[in-house]
Formats: C-alpha cells, sequence, structure tokens
C-alpha cells in the first residue's frame, strides 16, 4: 500500500493546457474519486501516474519514492478500464493469471494467486471459459481479478462501470467498495459519474477546465460546493441556481422579491430541489407557472419558471400538476447558498 503525492502536476499539448500545476495528496488505503466533464482533466492524471504519459512539469511520489523517470511496469500499480482489455484467446484462469505469468512466478503459487483473486469476485467456477462466454459484468470481474492478483500498492481505475448496464453498474458499485475496503489498496477512480463518486469515494476531486475546483468528502462537497461549477455538477437534480440582486435586506429575481440579509450587489443563489416546497399562501419566494411535472416512482420533479428563470423541486409522488397551473414555492431557511455572481465562488448560506 502507498501515499501518493503530485506537485504542481502539469501537462500541455501545444497551447493547450490539459492539467494546470495541481496539487493532491492521497492518502495510503484511500479511494479517491476524480470527476468531472470530458477534456477536464482527471484521465491525464492518472495516466501520468500510470506513467503513460510524461507530465511538462511537476513531480510524482509513490510511497514516498520520486517516480517520473521509473517506467510504467515499474511502478506496481494495476489498471482496470472500461473496456476490459481481456484476452479472447485465453481462458478466464489465463487472463488472470497472466500479469504473474510476465513476472515468473512458480506455477503452483501462481495457481493458488489466481483461485484466490477469482474467488474474492466470485468468479472462481468459471475459470476454464474464455471472455466471449461472459456477460459484461463477469469481464468486468475477470479484470478486476486480474489487477488485485499482483497485490500492487496502487489501483488506478478509469471509468470501468461506463460499459454496463444501470442496474449491474449498481450491483458492481457495491462490490468494487466492498472488495476495495478488504484490500485497503490506493485507489485511483476516474469518472464523469456524479453517482459513481457519491457512492465510492472517499474524497472526491472535482475538476473542470485543468483545474481543481473542489476537494471533499462526498457529503462536503454536496452539503457546501465551493462554486456555482460544483454546485450544479453534484447533484440529482442538480442545485438550482437563480440569478438576481442582493439590495436593503431583499433579493430579487425573475420570481419575485423576498427577504434576504447579505452584502448588497449581484449574486446567485443556490438551492436544492430536495428542498423546495410548494408555498402554502400561494407567494413564497419564487412564483411563476408550472413547467413540467416529472414523476420518477418515489417523488415527482416540478418545474417552476418565471421567465428565463426556473426551479425544481422534489416533491412527493402525488405533488403533481398541470402546465401552466401558477405557483409559488417556497425555499428552506437556513439551505440556501450565496454564490458571487461574476466569480462563482461561494460566499455563505442564508
Amino acid at each position: 500500500m502507498a501515499a501518493i503525492e503530485l506537485r504542481k502536476l502539469t501537462k500541455s499539448f501545444g497551447s493547450y493546457t490539459a492539467l494546470d500545476a495541481l496539487d493532491l495528496n492521497i492518502g495510503d488505503g484511500e479511494f479517491l474519486v476524480l470527476l468531472g466533464p470530458s477534456g477536464c482533466g482527471k484521465s491525464t492524471t492518472m495516466r501520468i501516474v500510470a506513467g503513460l504519459e510524461e507530465p511538462s512539469s511537476g513531480e510524482i511520489l509513490i510511497g514516498g519514492r520520486r517516480v517520473n523517470d521509473i517506467p510504467a511496469r515499474d511502478r506496481d500499480l494495476a489498471m482496470v478500464f472500461q473496456n476490459y482489455a481481456l484476452y479472447p484467446h485465453m481462458t478466464v484462469g489465463e487472463n488472470i493469471a497472466y500479469p504473474l505469468k510476465i513476472r515468473k512466478v512458480a506455477r503452483t503459487e501462481r495457481e493458488e494467486l489466481v483461485r484466490a483473486a477469482a474467488q474474492r469476485v466470485d468468479m472462481a467456477h468459471l475459470l476454464t471459459r474464455r471472455p466471449a462466454e461472459l456477460s459484461g459484468g463477469q469481464r468486468q470481474r475477470v479484470a478486476l481479478a486480474r489487477a488485485i492478483v499482483r497485490r500492487p500498492q496502487v489501483f488506478l481505475m478509469d471509468e470501468p462501470l461506463s460499459n454496463l448496464d444501470a442496474k449491474l453498474r449498481t450491483v458492481m458499485r457495491g462490490e468494487l467498495k466492498n472488495l476495495q475496503r478488504d484490500l485497503g489498496t490506493t485507489t485511483i477512480y476516474v469518472t464523469h459519474d456524479q453517482v459513481e463518486a457519491m457512492t465510492l469515494a472517499d474524497r472526491i476531486v472535482i475538476l473542470n477546465k485543468a483545474v481543481i475546483q473542489q476537494i471533499g468528502t462526498p457529503a462536503e462537497v454536496y452539503a457546501r460546493p465551493a462554486n456555482t461549477f460544483v454546485a450544479s455538477f453534484i447533484g440529482s437534480p442538480p442545485m438550482n441556481l437563480l440569478s438576481g440582486q442582493l439590495n436593503d435586506g431583499s433579493f430579487v429575481s425573475a420570481g419575485g422579491p423576498f427577504a434576504l440579509e447579505g452584502a448588497a450587489g449581484d449574486i446567485t443563489l443556490g438551492i436544492r430541489p430536495e428542498h423546495v416546497r410548494i408555498a402554502s399562501d400561494g407567494n413564497g419566494h419564487f412564483r411563476g407557472t408550472v413547467f413540467s411535472s416529472e414523476l420518477l416512482g418515489d417523488c415527482t420533479i416540478l418545474t417552476v419558471k418565471a421567465g428565463d428563470a426556473s426551479v425544481a423541486a422534489k416533491l412527493p409522488p402525488e405533488a403533481g400538476l398541470e402546465r401552466g397551473t401558477p405557483l409559488g414555492l417556497s425555499f428552506e431557511a437556513g439551505r440556501m447558498h450565496l454564490f458571487d455572481a461574476a466569480t462563482g465562488v461561494r460566499r455563505g448560506e442564508a
């Protein structure tokens, strides 16, 4: 097991900066998720740690050892990819054993290690099958077994569940989290799926445009987003962001005014859909008309519009209303987030 330290890690491709002076410390045994949209720098970070890309500048330390000049094969890392990367002509057992065979591990020891790794991912009964005979979930388990059989210092996982259907992804998330906990291996996991990040991570690193936006536990980044990008990226549905002006103890938006204390000026007010209710007096904090009503089974997502502004509310299933119905929404006190309109940086809560 090993801690990882990235110091001022930068990667440029000509005039394009893929990673900009990234500083990051990953604890021994930590499950860290790199989260962000396509092109944000998350996969570039992983490839640099793996030794598949060279940084333009900066340092990579694994277990306290600088590895910038050490080849990928000598960094004691194991990677799991979204496309499984299994050898089709080999059996499950042969695929799992391949890293050990390359290292010239004796056959008897190799067979014992393969059986143990296969048992961990519930594949011991399928060792003689070939990849073409397996389901997508089974193939991903083989890829995981091949990674853990080496007992590496670090796991690097690049969107390993993205090729699975929604139901299987949910199952595999739980299995993956428990497997990592049992092994205690430091893990870097790349994804653009915020649900994966929230359910798997000890900490999440949210990137956008080659720069870290926020680092924290899932609970921290959800409850106190550092800026409007994080606020809109984390959560399903995402946080409502409402542009307006704060002045003389009143916030004014397209949905009308309401009392709110704070420094005067243009702000963006954020409120999560689960903290929005239908106003009992018909007024509330935002007034408009129903734009859409989506029944999701356990809840209804009701979206109310006023001009170009809209607010979504997560309500009980029976709360659906017809499009065009006039409606006022209320925001829970202490649940409103204030962001600077110009920079998007968090001001505080209201």
